[in-house]
């Protein structure tokens, strides 16, 4: 199929004005932006987001200038669990089908309880993997799945960091009674 000439958008590009084509004027204003950046940068300044890790932790710095910490932080997996303390995930296939990553995997059993048909066998995530994206979470129709504030976990094996099922509810023991940061 041919695109005919009428469909085509064509985009002039709109001319240089003259501080734009000596070009020095543009070059001062960035060059002054990345000095500013160097010069608050030491020290806890302003634009800084460094911070002495492991003697100063995430959930203590708070930015001087009175700003929030930002709360869109995704860190480890947990599988939270339902009002009987069963695992509320209803193996519907949306988080594996949906991650990035390809790290979760999931095999579906008929469910032991009448409240729902499926129910996970076995979950695993392989958080080496996993880029973190947020979109499992997002794509989780019941809210079985979720990224907590932990982010300090450490394996020394590879696989000590494929996350299954009781590992990740393990993970939600932990993590129900922190607030989100």
């Amino acid at each position: 199929m041919a695109i005919r000439e009428d469909e085509i958008i064509r985009i002039e590009a709109s001319p240089l004005n003259r501080s734009e084509s000596v070009y020095l004027p543009e070059i001062f204003k960035g060059f002054a932006t990345t000095m500013r950046h160097f010069f608050t940068s030491f020290g806890q300044g302003r634009t800084s987001r460094t911070i002495q890790y492991p003697e100063q932790r995430r959930e203590q710095y708070k930015p001087e200038d009175g700003g929030q910490e930002p709360t869109n932080f995704r860190g480890v997996h947990r599988l939270n669990k339902d009002e009987d303390g069963r695992v509320k995930c209803v193996a519907c296939m949306m988080c594996p089908t949906i991650c990035p990553a390809n790290c979760i995997h999931i095999t579906a059993a008929e469910s032991p309880w009448d409240d729902r048909e499926k129910y996970p066998a076995k979950f695993e995530i392989d958080e080496r993997r996993c880029i973190y994206s947020g979109m499992c979470e997002e794509a989780c129709p019941v809210d079985a799945i979720e990224l907590t504030t932990e982010y300090d976990i450490v394996g020394l094996s590879r696989p000590e960091m494929v996350f299954d099922k009781q590992k990740l509810l393990e993970v939600y023991d932990v993590t129900i009674g922190k607030k989100p940061m």
